[in-house]
């Protein structure tokens, strides 16, 4: 008997692959069959965690460089062009190939909203399809209203606060990074807009977030695109569990099980923080893109010195050998690693600041773990999540850059003491903990986002592919 089959879509990096991948677990425990397709190169370069198998089937589409991905490409607007050529043509490929299997059909084609070709191809065979959007909701609209002239670029200053709904809190340094600095990555910023040039055509809107964190823009967000359903948080369950709360969830869903970057053994970073003291370290990391100058990383480990807290600090090995020689072998107050299982690490009970780049994926980790942040955003969509951390959620603080664009050591170490010491810290403390209940609740069958899964679910079996809007 055919259960209905999905095939998942995403853009080909770390930050795009987890969120869908956790979907796919989802549809796949209410009885889908979900398919992710990955590139080959990926398929070819790195291996998935075993336990995968068990509820979520790997297959592959092209991106034109099947031998080198990204690295290939002369440059973004090269990728985004071949992928966009190569992918149209395989995803095609592998709709046919599924169509001849009698019990394997396609049903529905979930795809990354960075990926509007895959929307097109989807329509070409009559199959459902639901566009896949990995960023907030905020940033979502803010480039829905830029691509259909509702927000025009630049921003008059006179402009602020804005009068568009849901985006009125904003000021200029906190729009996605394409917006306050024009003319930045010109072909990443075509990329975002282009996510609203066709997203009215699909059948559903899935957002990773969960309505209660942006409950205004949501709502516009739905006013537009009534088919919008939020789905978040995408993490692994078995982190949502809470002995204070009577919703539970699988305890063997600990990890998303695709990591791109080779990790070292979980065990070095958990021992050396079972050590510690509850809520003594912060954990640093600005995720697989960010590239901090010499300066700034200078800066940043002068800060968290001065701090006199403990930290684990994910680095890329190259960085790793010049820090070694600031704090010394034996200082056991850090521990300097070049990967590590963010999940498990943000659940200890000995981490009490995480120390973040606020990319969409790290901050909703973040809140649904109930820990406490200091946000230092580098470009995209990082600023409008450190604005939401701060002044939204009140679960962190924001660094604030020098005429330089530099964040010193004064600045990050107070940061730093500012939510882990005094008053402050027990507001943010307590508004972290608050958040990461309306998280689990909303991913639990009777909350907002397990009802969003079990409507999509259930349009998808009661409908015919053309008949789902």
């Amino acid at each position: 008997m055919h259960r209905g089959h999905v095939l998942a879509v995403p853009y080909p990096s770390q930050g795009h692959i987890n969120p869908l991948l956790q979907f796919c677990k989802h549809l796949s425990s209410k009885g889908l069959k979900a398919t992710l397709a990955t590139t080959i190169f990926i398929s070819k370069t790195f291996k998935p965690n075993p336990s995968i198998a068990a509820s979520v089937e790997l297959d592959t589409i092209s991106d034109g460089f099947d031998d080198g991905g990204f690295a290939q490409a002369e440059g973004v607007a090269d990728y985004l062009t071949k992928l966009e050529a190569a992918g149209s043509k395989s995803l095609a490929e592998l709709i046919l190939k599924y169509k001849e299997s009698a019990d394997d059909p396609i049903d529905c084609i979930v795809y990354d909203s960075f990926l509007p070709w895959a929307l097109d191809v989807a329509i070409e065979f009559g199959t459902a399809s639901a566009a896949f959007f990995t960023q907030p909701c905020t940033v979502n609209y803010i480039y829905f209203c830029v691509h259909h002239g509702l927000l025009n670029l630049p921003i008059p200053t006179n402009s602020i606060p804005l009068s568009i709904p849901g985006l009125h809190f904003l000021d200029i340094p906190d729009m996605p990074s394409f917006i306050c600095v024009e003319g930045s990555y010109p072909a990443y910023f075509e990329m975002v807009l282009s996510q609203f040039s066709n997203a009215h055509k699909a059948d559903f809107l899935l957002c990773n977030t969960v309505s209660a964190f942006e409950e205004e823009v949501v709502e516009c967000m739905s006013k537009v695109f009534p088919s919008t359903l939020t789905i978040g948080p995408t993490i692994p369950s078995a982190y949502l569990n809470n002995k204070h709360m009577r919703v539970k969830f699988k305890d063997d869903d600990k990890e998303y099980g695709f990591n791109l970057f080779e990790s070292e053994a979980s065990g070095v970073c958990m021992e050396w923080l079972n050590k510690k003291p509850v809520g003594s370290v912060v954990y640093v990391s600005f995720g697989s893109m960010a590239n901090l100058s010499v300066n700034q990383i200078e800066e940043l480990s002068m800060g968290l010195k001065a701090s006199n807290m403990y930290f684990l600090w994910v680095i890329r090995p190259f960085e790793q050998e010049k820090l070694r020689e600031k704090f010394g072998e034996d200082d056991d107050k850090g521990l300097l690693v070049k990967w590590c299982p963010q999940l498990e690490v943000l659940a200890n009970e000995a981490v009490g600041c995480f120390f973040t780049h606020c990319g969409w994926n790290s901050a909703m980790e973040g809140l649904s773990l109930g820990v406490p942040m200091v946000a230092m955003p580098q470009w995209t969509d990082q600023t409008t999540n450190a604005k939401l951390v701060e002044g939204v959620w009140k679960v962190g603080v924001r660094v604030h850059v020098d005429e330089n664009g530099i964040v010193g050591r004064h600045e990050i170490s107070g940061c730093i003491r500012q939510v882990m010491e005094g008053e402050r810290a027990k507001e943010i403390k307590y508004n972290a903990n608050k958040w990461r209940h309306i998280a689990i609740q909303a991913i639990s069958d009777s909350g907002s986002s397990g009802n969003n899964i079990d409507r999509f679910i259930s349009k998808l079996k009661s409908s015919p592919p053309s008949s789902t809007k």
